[in-house]
């Protein structure tokens, strides 16, 4: 009797320097064999290609055996998006294989999930957010059951956060008390929007929860090892970041 075929096992490398934290997983299809967090924004573009090499070395993976590279393509810091961005196609031309860009905010919101406290293990709105000065963030809406892989609600978006929180609110109380969530997550750095989100806590009481967190290499690594495993690749000459709206500089450029 012929026993069924196990899939081939590849390999995967995947980063994301949307934020402060650089996050790196090297996969094993979608098995973790080793993740990297490393803080410090500004050097991002100094560490990155060194911590890929330190990664693949401590998951024991050649460059030669990666099958795969998954980039987080924002939305998030310019300047980091774009390191990242770059890096995943240099190495993705330079090696021949393909690579997959993932939501930024989607791995964030998993990664608030994972090391989150108070993330619970019921059904929950998972929203995160990074700053974005001038009272906007990079944000969007998910929805999850316990750590599983947040499901999209709201796309990625830059937005104003007094009407965003004013949209979540609205959101809820259309929804039917059956179908509400156990808990309403907020993750980021709530430093200059604690108390746009606090104006929530009449209307959700308990079930509001803010998190401040890190991006982590594990739910980076699961969604690259997911989009490249299904064949949700990208054109290595056309990948971009997600900025979501032009930097300031190319505005200003555009101007007649």
């Amino acid at each position: 009797m012929n026993q069924p075929q196990s899939q081939p096992l590849k390999r995967f490398l995947a980063f994301d320097t949307s934020t402060a934290c650089l996050a790196l997983a090297v996969m094993e299809n979608d098995k973790v064999l080793h993740t990297i967090k490393a803080a410090g924004e500004r050097n991002h573009a100094v560490h990155l290609l060194p911590l890929v090499q330190k990664g693949l070395a401590e998951a024991g993976v050649a460059p030669s055996e990666v099958s795969g590279i998954a980039v987080g393509i924002g939305p998030g810091s310019y300047t980091g998006t774009r390191i990242a961005v770059t890096a995943a196609k240099t190495l993705a031309w330079t090696w021949n294989i393909p690579v997959a860009g993932v939501s930024s905010l989607q791995a964030f919101a998993w990664s608030g999930t994972l090391t989150a406290a108070d993330s619970g293990s019921g059904a929950k709105w998972i929203i995160p957010f990074m700053d974005a000065r001038r009272g906007q963030a990079y944000t969007a809406l998910f929805q999850a059951t316990g750590a599983a892989m947040p499901v999209r609600r709201k796309e990625d978006a830059i937005r104003l956060m007094d009407p965003w929180v004013e949209e979540i609110g609205r959101l809820w109380m259309e929804t039917p008390a059956d179908e509400r969530p156990e808990k309403v997550l907020f993750i980021g750095d709530k430093s200059n929007h604690d108390n746009t989100i606090e104006q929530l806590r009449s209307l959700l009481g308990e079930r509001l929860h803010i998190a401040v967190c890190d991006m982590e290499g594990e739910p980076v690594g699961r969604l690259g090892a997911k989009s490249l495993l299904d064949g949700e690749t990208d054109d290595v000459h056309r990948l971009v970041p997600n900025y979501t709206q032009l930097a300031e500089a190319e505005k200003l450029l555009r101007k007649p």
